[in-house]
């Protein structure tokens, strides 16, 4: 709790108005990586509490689209579109298809995580199985030149991840923002350039 509370990236979005801190990491990757233009339309899996959606409603300056999805439920936010589900379940994943009426997306951002067991093989595994299921949403809804973020957990199962990532993307890169804690295991793949 005293972590959290005297953390530089926790006071930096009370100030700066955020609703978390992972809003920088987002922030840092798009700077490096110039990922949000005004215009796209976004996908943003794992949304809640909104941060995400926050950096890409102001990145895209009033001329662009955020679709975001999560389990929890989330704030209201200008610009963005909310729907509130299990992206493992096929209803929910239809409603967010519907949403993109046969359109493609220029980028698809998530930062989805299992709700913890503590019991590191089976987390690792659900871990795994999200990332999965947003790359092969990412795979049917990204229209070629269209990039996907996705949070991995380092271990089991990544080398893979990276493997099928490259079939599908020119380049797939890996980024550890400053705002990730050094503990964690957390790491973020770039997919840039979906292949045509």
């Amino acid at each position: 709790m005293h972590e959290h509370v005297s953390d530089e990236y926790v006071k930096r979005a009370q100030r700066e108005g955020y609703r978390a801190r992972a809003a920088y990491k987002l922030i840092e990757i798009d700077d490096k990586d110039h990922l949000i233009k005004p215009g796209m339309t976004i996908v943003d899996l794992g949304a809640a509490p909104g941060s995400w959606s926050q950096v890409a409603v102001q990145r895209l300056k009033g001329n662009g689209r955020v679709i975001a999805l999560d389990l929890l439920d989330m704030q209201p936010l200008a610009g963005v579109e909310f729907i509130q589900g299990d992206f493992r379940e096929d209803e929910i994943l239809l409603q967010l298809e519907n949403k993109l009426a046969e359109r493609q997306v220029d980028l698809v951002i998530a930062d989805m995580a299992p709700n913890i067991s503590g019991i590191s093989v089976v987390d690792q595994a659900k871990a795994a199985y999200l990332t999965e299921l947003a790359l092969e949403f990412s795979i049917k809804w990204l229209k070629p030149g269209g990039h996907f973020l996705v949070k991995v957990f380092a271990g089991s199962g990544f080398d893979e991840i990276v493997k099928s990532m490259r079939d599908y993307f020119e380049k797939v890169v890996t980024r550890k923002p400053k705002a990730s804690r050094d503990r964690s295991s957390e790491v973020y793949l770039l997919g840039l350039k979906r292949k045509g």
